[in-house]
């Protein structure tokens, strides 16, 4: 387990070079990226304080690896925070109290025109533990399946679900997730 858990390490700190990099970037990559952002919500509760799930964003980002079928992809899911008057939800922002980092591998696989689907391995480092994301309060080692479709010239759409073993604390459970949302392609 020792050396899995460090093979994941290894992978998500390359990755996590890579994607911030796509991320920052003008666009200008050689190779072809992509850019999105959507919501994320978490389905599971690990039954303790803290474990409820949570509803929340994700920003992504994805860069092909040449003409093999793998990429590297980078999730940050962020938590959402309501501000409240006199018991009612005046307006909703998303939060900077934690968010859940996620730089991961994937096997991309196109199943129709302009459609891939995609099954990733990665690892979440959750900026604040103990405090709840979209995928648990802790880090953990994160399964991801996927799929992604252009819809338009350079638009797309993705969907996936992640899950997160034993990501959190007090609880062996694993976090399962939800994302979805809109994404661009440069190149």
């Amino acid at each position: 387990m020792k050396r899995l858990l460090k093979f994941f390490m290894t992978i998500s700190a390359l990755s996590s070079l890579i994607v911030a990099r796509l991320i920052l970037s003008d666009g200008q990559a050689s190779a072809e990226t992509k850019k999105g952002a959507g919501v994320a919500t978490g389905v599971t509760s690990g039954g303790q304080v803290n474990d409820d799930a949570t509803f929340g964003g994700n920003v992504t980002g994805r860069l092909k690896l040449g003409n093999t079928p793998f990429s590297v992809r980078g999730n940050v899911l962020l938590t959402k925070f309501c501000a409240r008057r006199s018991g009612r939800t005046d307006f909703a922002l998303w939060s900077d109290q934690t968010s859940a980092i996620i730089p991961e591998v994937s096997l991309d696989v196109p199943i129709a025109n302009r459609t891939n689907a995609y099954l990733t391995g990665g690892y979440s480092f959750v900026k604040k533990d103990g405090l709840p994301t979209p995928i648990g309060n802790r880090d953990a080692v994160v399964l991801d399946v996927g799929v992604e479709s252009e819809v338009a010239n350079k638009s797309l759409v993705y969907t996936n679900a992640k899950i997160g073993f034993g990501a959190y604390q007090n609880s062996d459970a694993s976090a399962v997730n939800i994302n979805g949302g809109i994404a661009y392609r440069f190149k």
